[in-house]
């Protein structure tokens, strides 16, 4: 698909006082994640949740910071999530750009505002649960469960 690139607004929802960020992310939807790199975590005053490990893109397991209130804004839209500190660029993976309802349009290798709803974000309250055939009839698994 190639590389894409997205400018964006990082700020801490918890102290609002504290300057945003305008920053240049990578767009990943391999990743799951926002990952931002510890000079942006220190500029915002994030606080630190834990550390946990994260696995590389090369299989390689790496303990790093988790800090918390991260706000990202981008296209008007936003959401507030948690970041791994790491690497020397901000990340943006596939959890804040679904809460954001924000994809990835193949052709222009852009990140765009889902154009199902280009006017406000949207998002499942409630997952389509899997249906299995059983005979003729498709049942639900939570209703065979019964």
């Amino acid at each position: 698909m190639g590389i894409i690139r997205q400018q964006l607004r990082l700020s801490n929802i918890a102290m609002p006082q504290i300057e945003e960020i305008d920053a240049l992310a990578l767009v990943d939807s391999g990743a799951l994640e926002l990952c931002i790199p510890q000079a942006i975590a220190d500029r915002l005053k994030l606080t630190r949740l834990q550390d946990r490990e994260v696995i590389l893109a090369s299989g390689e397991a790496k303990k790093v910071p988790y800090v918390g209130g991260v706000r990202i804004e981008v296209f008007g839209r936003e959401t507030t999530v948690a970041a791994n500190v790491m690497g020397d660029e901000v990340l943006l993976g596939a959890i804040p750009m679904e809460a954001m309802d924000l994809l990835i349009h193949p052709a222009s290798r852009q990140l765009v505002p889902n154009p199902a709803h280009p006017n406000i974000p949207a998002s499942l309250a409630k997952g389509v649960r899997p249906a299995r055939m059983w005979g003729d009839a498709t049942v639900r698994l939570d209703e065979a469960a019964r």
